[in-house]
């Protein structure tokens, strides 16, 4: 349940020429935020934090003083009568897919943004970093149903179109159905992805289906949330309404046992999210609104990282 008085987001009407040019300036303005991010921080540690498919075979070349002595080709060597080595280079090519929740709860905000403000930036971060990289890109965008899918392809236009879309939708749904998303790429997905799974995961029944999606495919949570979904103020009564559901409830904000047993649930919630990820080895990736999500994704690049080096 979200409290009323939050401010409201308007819906863009891609036909109408006023909401036209509001979708292209929020476009610009989110291809402006994400360019230096992208060219400055992120792409190079994407690159090194994402295994490509495997190492293709290159050249071979003779042996330098400082070469891996396990990478001497002894036949060839025989064969010249000197050290010579084989030389491979990783197969970048990924397949990056952004499951991105839409549903009501993300509209939802206490500070500067919505929760959906920040996934529409973050999304087009990684977008931009996958792509820069040379990677196909892909969007699922569901609520409690698929609401859009764009086939994974590559090149900045396409980039340009998955945030289009992604800004320019209108959802027909309000709940959050996660498990038949990851159900639906799991699917139609022909080959090993990495599935970025933005949502503030306010939801049940999505353990089975990403347990199963985690056999094929890399899964990353990037779980979206705002502090007051975690912290009540007190502001004596007031009405929540449930976003997805349309549901009112008048709360005593004021009384400090309402507030603790707030606080409790929403911890809680938070523990066996985090609980259920642990046991199947995910390492989620989680922001608040109205911080610089840099910060958390730089850290779980280098966390990837540092894995993947041992």
């Amino acid at each position: 349940m979200k409290p009323d008085h939050t401010k409201s987001s308007k819906v863009v009407d891609p036909s109408s020429k006023d909401d036209a040019r509001d979708l292209l300036r929020r476009v610009r303005r989110i291809r402006l935020l994400t360019r230096h991010v992208v060219s400055d921080a992120l792409a190079g540690q994407y690159h090194s934090a994402f295994k490509g498919r495997g190492m293709e075979f290159e050249e071979v070349r003779p042996y330098q003083i400082g070469d891996d002595v396990r990478s001497i080709d002894w036949n060839v060597s025989a064969r010249l009568g000197e050290p010579h080595i084989k030389l491979f280079r990783e197969e970048r090519e990924l397949t990056v897919m952004l499951a991105v929740d839409v549903s009501g709860s993300l509209a939802f905000g206490t500070t500067t943004q919505f929760k959906r403000d920040v996934v529409a930036e973050l999304v087009a971060t990684l977008a931009f970093s996958a792509s820069f990289n040379n990677d196909k890109v892909g969007l699922l965008a569901f609520t409690d149903r698929v609401e859009k899918y764009v086939p994974p392809r590559k090149g900045t236009k396409h980039v340009m179109r998955i945030v289009r879309e992604l800004l320019a939708l209108r959802p027909e749904g309000r709940g959050t159905a996660i498990g038949p998303a990851i159900r639906e790429l799991d699917r139609v997905l022909r080959q090993r992805s990495v599935v970025f799974v933005a949502s503030d995961f306010v939801d049940h029944d999505w353990e089975r289906p990403l347990r199963a999606a985690r056999q094929r495919h890399d899964i990353v949570p990037m779980v979206v949330q705002d502090r007051r979904e975690r912290e009540l103020p007190s502001m004596g009564l007031v009405e929540f309404t449930d976003a997805e559901t349309g549901a009112r409830r008048l709360v005593d904000t004021g009384r400090r046992r309402v507030r603790r047993r707030f606080e409790e649930a929403a911890a809680a919630r938070d523990e066996r999210r985090r609980d259920i990820l642990r046991r199947m080895k995910i390492d989620p990736i989680e922001i608040d609104t109205g911080e610089d999500f840099i910060e958390p994704l730089t850290a779980y690049f280098h966390r990837r990282e540092r894995r993947r080096s041992r």
